[in-house]
This record gives C-alpha cells, structure tokens and sequence, in this order.
C-alpha cells in the first residue's frame, strides 16, 4: 500500500463513534470520541459500557486464521487473492496483504472501488465486467497508476463484445481469464471447452482485451466431491496448457494466471494446480478462499478442507454475537434481543455458545453469590459458562427464540453468546466491529464498507 492509502486507513480511526455503529457504549458518543481514542481506551466488553447485541472478533483466532492460510498457501506455492466480499474491511485487506496476498478478488465494481480507495494495487474480479461506465472507471484507473493491475473474467462471445464497445475510446487495456463453467445447473462459466475457445478467439479479435489466463469455482461442481471437483480442474488446468501451446493467450504477459479455490475444496487446488506442467512463461497459480478470516461456527466448520488434511493446520471461528435475555415467558423458553438484523442464518440458525451471568441478577452487584441464590444460573455475576441444553430455535427480526432444558439454566438479563455460519452474511450486518483479547479488552475496530 502507499502512503495515501496508509493515510486513508488511518484516518478510520478519526471517525466518531455514533448511532451509525451498533453496540458501542453510549458514553463514548456522549463524550465526542473517535474511534481511536475509543479504542485506546482499552475497554473491557463486558463493564465498558457496551450494549447488546454487539458482535465482536476473537484478536487471537484472526491472527492465527490470517497465519495459517498465508502458510498454507506458500507451502504450497499458491498464490492468494483472498475474495474481500467476505468482509470489506479494508483494515483486515492489510493484514492479508502483510501475510503474503498477492491482491484482493472482488466480484462487483464497487467492491473495487473500495478497494482502490484504500490502495489495493492488484484486483481479481472473478465476474464478467460488462456495465460501461464500470469499465470506463476501470480504464480511467488502469492509465493513471501503472502499477495498477487489474484482470476479470469473460464467460461468452457477447460478453467480450460489449467489453469491447465500451473501452474502444479508452485509454488502457483490460486483462481476462476465460472462466469455465463447473457444469449445467451451476453458476456462471462457459459450459464447455468448445465455448471456451469461441470466448478467447473473441478476446483475439479485440484491441481492448488480453486474455492472460483461465479460471473458475470448484465449489459450484454439481454434487461436488473429491472426485468430480479434481476432474473439474483438471479441465481447467488443461485449457490453460491448451491455451499456452496455441498461442491464445495475449502479447507481452510476464505469467499466466491459472485460478480458483473457495473455502471448501482449496485443498484439491493445491493438489492439482501442482501437477501443472511448465508453460512458455511463469504460472501464476491464484488462489482465491475469503472465509477463512474469520471462520464460522458451522458451515465452514464442516467444510473446511483442514477436515481433509488436519496435518496442514486448521481454522478458529472469530465471531462471537453477544446478546442478552430481554424475556423468560416459560420454564422452556427465552428470547435473546438479536434477530435478523444482526444475525446470519441464510446457511443455518445460530447456535447458543456461552452464557454470562448477569451482572446486577441474585448474588451479583447486590450481594454476593450465595447470599440469596447463584447468579444467573450456577455462578457468580460475570462468570462464563457453556450454553448446555440451551437451542435456537426460530428468528424474528429483534428476537432469536430459545428453547431451553430447564427454567434455571437461564435469567433475564444472562448475556448469551451465538456462533453463526456463513461470513459473509455475519459481517455485511455490522459496520464496526470491536476485536476482543483473550482478557475480554477491547483492542481494536473493525470498519467495513458494504
């Protein structure tokens, strides 16, 4: 990153804390604190004056997830293009980038956009470009900073001729990969290699395109498994080696690009795009997994390749949604004060985590525990505990509805903390993130732009 973008990043933390950002201690609006001083403080989540329902990010499982697959994909000899729609934190960008990205992949202009007001200076767009003023934009930046690099997908002979039109009067030239499609039924993606060589012959035939590489999604092969995923690349892989023998691929590239990899099967990449023979110039080998930053409490627990190869490392969920007991209408049930506005639950509902007794309930701040009955349930006021049989069961959009084993498992007032699945929809909902030391301080923010 440059200075300027240096400087934009740390102009986030002049931003002052107010309505805009959920779950942030009132007093510090009160009192006219920016972000900054806000974190400086050092805050503890639990007695700073936070409000429920706040998410927040575990500090030592992001830098362990940030670690781990920046290793992975050295070892590997991988490059990472980690997709930022995951998160669109800027400051999170710098981390990857600091544990080796090559740049960030996005799917949609805007995303770029950020990205280059924060000074990334590689972006994959794993999408096909055809909004004009999009690639005006695009143009515009590639001819302005010529260590910018940029490079999309194409995936159909008209796509490549309304790319062309629009960059005809344009002062830079756009660098494509062909992507292949994973199959009928999945997303997007030439269908077959015949449509493949049809979209490169189409890129040939412009003077605005380069076609610089190949690429695609495995997650999207129908019925994905072992078997069909790596079958599945080996096409990918073949096209590229077709590609290089038979000149397809544009005038002046330093490396080809050979891309996939999301969160679930990067371990099949990595096995394939090694057996790649050598081509007329160096491969870049891209890969492109956004999830693992912060990990999940489920689906991507389930899915992550390190259940397939654990001597490779593994993954820490870094979320943690802290809520808290507004009602208990019945021995069974109980109802927390965050629902589908704060919560993710497009890929599954969100499992209760911990329980924290609350602070001023019998035996907390108005006598000690013992004296009239346990806070909470079973401890002393602030002590933590697992959230055995205690199940979420349905959303609204305030309230997630629990359902519990026993009418003392739970008091009005008890904070409760659920995991979720699904990062991409867990970040989207909150606009500054407070990341939590293994002591319960608060260190830092987490600003995201969607």
């Amino acid at each position: 990153m440059g200075s300027d973008a240096v400087h934009r990043l740390a102009r986030l933390a002049d931003e002052p804390v107010d309505h805009r950002f959920k779950g942030l201690p009132p007093d510090a609006e009160t009192a006219g604190l920016t972000v900054g001083q806000l974190a400086a403080q050092r805050r503890d989540l639990f007695e700073g004056g936070f409000t429920t329902p706040v998410l927040t990010l575990d500090a030592d499982a992001l830098e362990h997830n940030l670690t781990v697959l920046g290793d992975y994909a050295s070892r590997h000899a991988l490059a990472f293009a980690p997709h930022g729609k995951t998160c669109m934190a800027p400051q999170l960008f710098e981390r990857q980038l600091e544990h080796g990205a090559w740049g960030i992949t996005a799917a949609v202009p805007h995303q770029a956009r950020v990205y280059r007001a924060f000074g990334i200076q590689r972006i994959f767009l794993a999408n096909e470009l055809v909004d004009p003023a999009a690639l005006r934009w695009v143009a515009a930046e590639l001819a302005a900073d010529p260590g910018f690099r940029f490079v999309c997908y194409v995936d159909s002979v008209r796509g490549v001729q309304l790319m062309d039109r629009a960059l005809r009067d344009q002062p830079a030239t756009v660098d494509v990969v062909v992507e292949l499609g994973a199959g009928e039924g999945a997303r997007t993606g030439a269908r077959t290699d015949d449509d493949c060589r049809a979209v490169a012959d189409a890129v040939a035939a412009t003077d605005t395109l380069r076609l610089v590489g190949v690429a695609g999604y495995e997650a999207e092969v129908p019925g994905a498994d072992p078997d069909s995923v790596h079958a599945y690349l080996r096409r990918l892989t073949a096209l590229a080696v077709e590609f290089d023998k038979a000149g397809r691929f544009g005038a002046g590239l330093d490396e080809i690009i050979v891309s996939a990899g999301g969160s679930s099967w990067f371990d099949a990449v990595a096995d394939v795009f090694a057996e790649l023979p050598e081509l007329s110039r160096p491969i870049l080998k891209l890969l492109r997994s956004g999830a693992y930053v912060s990990h999940d409490h489920g689906w991507y627990t389930r899915l992550t390749p390190f259940n397939r190869v654990p001597e490779e490392g593994g993954l820490r969920p870094a979320f943690r949604l802290w809520t808290q007991v507004v009602s208990r209408p019945s021995p069974t049930q109980a109802f927390v004060n965050a629902g589908k506005r704060d919560v993710a639950y497009d890929l599954g509902l969100p499992e209760a985590e911990l329980i924290r007794a609350a602070a001023d309930g019998p035996g907390g701040a108005d006598g000690p525990a013992g004296a009239d009955g346990p806070a909470g349930a079973d401890g002393p006021a602030g002590a933590e505990r697992p959230a055995t049989g205690i199940r979420v069961v349905k959303l609204s959009d305030q309230h997630a509805w629990l359902e519990t084993d026993s009418a003392e498992d739970l008091n009005v007032g008890d904070w409760v903390a659920l995991g979720m699945s699904h990062p991409c929809t867990i970040f989207e909902k909150w606009p500054l993130i407070p990341v939590v030391e293994a002591d319960g301080t608060v260190s830092d923010y987490i600003r995201t732009f969607f």
